[in-house]
């Protein structure tokens, strides 16, 4: 029997888990469907679309015409998106990070990206605040590690970074009400005003770029669409404190190596981290849910599902680039002339060539970490 609680679709700033409608996840946030048009758009800027744009797995958005109409009019846009660092990174973390850098090189603009351990702290009962510290730093080493560079990105990791934040968060907070808090975010009598307030510091990174050189520009945010909630308080209140409004493009969730769900630290089983060995990258990947049959034979009449397929979607997200190879994949599968052993080897030699190099520029970020933080 199915569990329909298991299966029931949850999606807030810090939990994800059952499966995702996004189509349903677009009427309920009262976001934008990512239209052809809008995609045919950007390629003017940016040439051959990136596999993400290509493959829709960035579906949705908030503003981003009114941003490509601002850009054709000479007004260009600054970039933001963050994490939370409660853990190490998985690479489902990437997926927004590796369009961000896209959208930066192909735009020329300047990303502000927020280590919000503050709000980790805040938030997760059993963390410590040094612990949290020390992921964002360690987490920013993956973000490096994508290739960003000092000329054009800043990381903020909020407690370090506070005093250059806090003037921008109270003209924030006094602008949003606690019942509107509270109806957005879901808090409780026993929610802690710390986790209250912190909604008005992950504003602060839209209007930021003002502060800092004076020029008032929109920030585009690349992000998860799990996020959107802070950026629809935000957008009620830019007006009033005389910015653009945020303009989103979310993205879907890369799903875990299990049945069902998006990849989450919460099941490191099912998750692949930048920091695994081969061996456990492996293992991980031999032990994934797929689309096959039950027997060999049966694989080979009846063809498998590559649209349940976990493997199957690693390759789709990261590590295909081909769409003419991707779609041959498909088809072997559906034919049967493919087995799920010979994708997970594949898949699986991929992933480690790809851990092999970011886990080495990883290191050596250490030594230029210093040069993206933040300049007062």
């Amino acid at each position: 029997m199915v569990d329909e609680k298991e299966n029931e679709m949850v999606v807030t700033p810090w939990e994800v888990r059952g499966r995702v409608d996004y189509e349903r996840l677009i009427r309920e946030f009262g976001t934008q469907p990512l239209t052809e048009e809008l995609r045919q758009r950007i390629a003017r800027y940016t040439g051959r679309l990136h596999l993400q744009l290509r493959r829709k797995l960035f579906f949705s958005h908030r503003d981003l015409d009114v941003i490509l109409d601002l850009y054709e009019k000479g007004i260009k846009f600054v970039l933001y998106t963050g994490r939370g660092p409660s853990g190490t990174v998985h690479i489902g973390h990437l997926v927004p990070w590796i369009f961000t850098k896209h959208l930066q090189d192909k735009f020329k603009t300047r990303l502000y990206f927020q280590m919000t351990d503050d709000e980790k702290f805040v938030v997760e009962d059993e963390l410590k605040l040094e612990e949290t510290k020390n992921f964002a730093y360690e987490n920013a080493l993956d973000l490096i590690a994508l290739g960003f560079e000092p000329e054009n990105t800043s990381i903020i990791f909020d407690v370090k970074d506070i005093a250059l934040l806090y003037d921008i968060a109270l003209e924030v907070a006094k602008r949003i009400t606690y019942s509107t808090a509270r109806a957005t975010f879901g808090f409780q009598d026993s929610t802690n005003i710390g986790w209250i307030f912190w909604p008005a510091i992950q504003a602060v990174p839209c209007f930021l770029h003002a502060k800092l050189t004076g020029e008032n520009v929109p920030a585009l945010i690349p992000a998860a669409i799990d996020q959107d909630p802070y950026w629809r308080v935000t957008r009620d209140i830019a007006l009033k404190l005389g910015y653009y409004k945020p303009a989103q493009i979310h993205c879907r969730f890369l799903p875990g190596l299990g049945k069902g769900g998006k990849m989450s630290a919460s099941e490191p089983e099912t998750s692949i981290f930048t920091m695994d060995p081969p061996e456990v990258v492996k293992q991980k990947i031999w032990n994934a849910f797929t689309g096959g049959r039950a027997t060999v034979e049966e694989q080979r009449k009846l063809g498998g599902d590559p649209n349940i397929c976990t493997i199957f979607q690693y390759f789709a997200y990261l590590f295909e680039e081909d769409d003419k190879k991707l779609a041959e994949r498909e088809r072997q599968c559906r034919a049967g002339e493919i087995l799920c052993g010979k994708c997970k080897t594949e898949l699986t030699e991929r992933i480690n060539k790809f851990l092999a190099e970011h886990q080495k520029k990883r290191e050596k970020a250490r030594n230029i970490i210093e040069k993206f933080y933040i300049k007062r």
